[in-house]
């Protein structure tokens, strides 16, 4: 999410943003868990937020709104065997699977193959599934 982007790069807590943005640090969970959207917090909200990470609250709503529709969209129409080795290797995370090396390889050259040989995914594309599935980065 777009807040959790914006205070990794501040390198502050959301706590920290809650107390100073005078948010209740509930408040600001639930918008970071996706249990809230931002869009339907009030205005004196967005605003604290978007004045306390100093950006627009624009920026603020907009980037969150694009950033959820690019990320639905870089997880869905997949080819086949990229979509099969995706389920397979999030399959395996939830239920601690002791195939996790084989299943993150397999994924790996999915995204590979999907990449460089078949063209049917852009490098943005590629960059976004391995820094959220196979580095343990957020997106």
């Amino acid at each position: 999410m777009l807040i959790e982007q914006l205070l990794a790069d501040r390198n502050i807590t959301k706590y920290r943003l809650a107390v100073q943005a005078g948010i209740p640090h509930a408040t600001l969970n639930d918008i970071c868990s996706g249990k809230t959207r931002l869009e339907k917090c009030s205005a004196e909200t967005v605003y604290k937020l978007s004045k306390t990470l100093g950006v627009s609250m624009e920026v603020l709503t907009e980037g969150g709104i694009r950033q959820a529709e690019r990320e639905h969209a870089y997880e869905y129409g997949l080819p086949d065997y990229l979509q099969h080795d995706l389920d397979a290797y999030k399959h395996g995370l939830k239920t601690h699977s002791s195939l996790m090396d084989c299943l993150w390889g397999e994924l790996y050259g999915s995204i590979n193959i999907a990449e460089i040989n078949e063209g049917s995914i852009t490098p943005e594309h590629a960059d976004y599934l391995r820094k959220k599935y196979l580095y343990g980065a957020k997106v």
